[in-house]
């Protein structure tokens, strides 16, 4: 993804700003979910290595979703948070900004 939008992503939690920013803009060209379906999976998967790269946390996964969990016990949905980013509710930015804070 990160090469064909020529968008540089390195891992940091500053470039979920960027990520943010992207499906913002494919939200407002309204495409149909299902067009977008796994762009939006994959950039929850990026905001998700974000968090474990930057905890220290591991991914779980259960009956085909995928959870962060990071060392203090508490679990994280980033996949779904694109979801909800899509659906203008949601940012990766602030999820890794809660994942990482002290609980």
């Amino acid at each position: 993804m990160r090469e064909g939008a020529r968008v540089r992503l390195d891992y940091s939690a500053r470039s979920l700003w960027r990520v943010d920013r992207m499906i913002e803009e494919i939200r407002r060209e309204r495409p149909p979910y299902a067009a977008v379906r796994s762009v939006l999976r994959g950039f929850g998967a990026y905001a998700g290595e974000v968090i474990v790269r930057q905890t220290g946390a591991e991914w779980w996964a259960t009956g085909g979703e995928h959870w962060v969990r990071t060392p203090d016990g508490r679990l994280w949905d980033p996949i779904d948070e694109a979801r909800r980013c899509y659906g203008g509710h949601g940012s990766l930015r602030l999820l890794c900004r809660d994942a990482t804070a002290p609980a």
